[in-house]
């Protein structure tokens, strides 16, 4: 079995099954590594209208679906595994070594990192406790087990309004609080969302504590101006406050920001020569499919010409 490879991607989102695209079309030795299934969030989209090409938007996974099967049609090699430990070498050839969770160790003379980010939690009494007994991150997942129930969306950006937009389908009635006067979401979102009759909002508030017992029965909000508490009805309760970067893995190796994100140049290298970031997991202005593929495509070619390189094959 292969244990030695020019590029290994880490992470199998939109950014890291483009990059293994032009890796494997530049037939360099490439290996992409997964711990679930290859997509990333796209997966929990129930619908994608803004990655170009699909007028009428496509399925998050079957989009993820095409991108995998184009990869493997290049033959980009994916196995399912975790990767646990990146560590540094004297070689110059196989500058890393990936330690795998199936105990493999692979010799990597080029590192992409693609391990995007999961949402962030409230932190609020009974968040934890309730979490998969009404308290869910995805309504494309959850979304039928709530049909004729009131539901409460938590967060004003584009996916707190998508997945709302997406409840309506099932739900009786949609409440979505947002901690700031104002929503944050595309214009065409708020519009839908703002038609839509099965949508009520409380902004200027925030969720304080979920309250239930066995199962999800409410949550108390607090607004921001008055103080005063408020408590509703919400059978389901649907968190989109944010992402956070999924950089554990590498966050004693290179550079990130407070908040952990890999910091990194236009041409997607790191602080160290040979290893590369693309997508949610890179500290940038704008997380969506269409940058997440363009940072997988110039990361792909950055460790093209790395490898090259070091070993002394570069085009000159």
């Amino acid at each position: 079995m292969d244990t030695s490879y020019d590029v290994v991607i880490i992470g199998g989102g939109p950014s890291g099954l483009t990059a293994g695209i032009y890796c494997s079309r530049a037939r360099m030795k490439v290996l992409l590594v997964e711990r679930a299934l290859c997509g990333g969030q796209i997966l929990l989209a129930d619908l994608i209208e803004n990655f170009p090409g699909f007028p009428e938007g496509i399925r998050g996974p079957d989009l993820a679906d095409w991108m995998q099967k184009q990869a493997e049609h290049f033959g980009l090699a994916v196995e399912t595994a975790e990767a646990k430990q990146v560590i540094l070498k004297k070689d110059k050839k196989m500058p890393f070594k990936i330690q795998l969770s199936d105990a493999k160790e692979l010799d990597v003379g080029s590192l992409i990192i693609a391990t995007g980010a999961h949402w962030s939690t409230l932190g609020v009494p009974g968040e934890k406790e309730l979490t998969g007994k009404g308290v869910s991150y995805c309504a494309t997942c959850d979304g039928p087990l709530f049909k004729g129930k009131d539901v409460v969306v938590i967060g004003g950006g584009d996916t707190a309004l998508e997945d709302a937009l997406f409840l309506t389908r099932f739900v009786n009635k949609v409440t979505i609080v947002h901690r700031r006067d104002k929503l944050r979401a595309t214009k065409i979102l708020q519009e839908r969302a703002l038609a839509n009759k099965k949508i009520e909002f409380c902004l200027n508030s925030v969720a304080v504590e979920i309250i239930g017992k066995d199962k999800c029965e409410a949550v108390k909000v607090r607004d921001i101006v008055t103080a005063k508490e408020n408590t509703l009805k919400a059978e389901g309760l649907f968190i989109f406050v944010g992402i956070a970067p999924n950089s554990e893995i590498v966050k004693d190796v290179v550079k990130t920001d407070e908040k952990g994100y890999i910091i990194s140049d236009d041409e997607m290298r790191t602080s160290v020569d040979g290893i590369f970031v693309c997508g949610d997991v890179r500290k940038k202005l704008l997380r969506q499919v269409v940058t997440a593929a363009g940072e997988g495509a110039l990361a792909a070619v950055s460790a093209r010409l790395y490898v090259e390189r070091i070993k002394g094959s570069e085009y000159k």
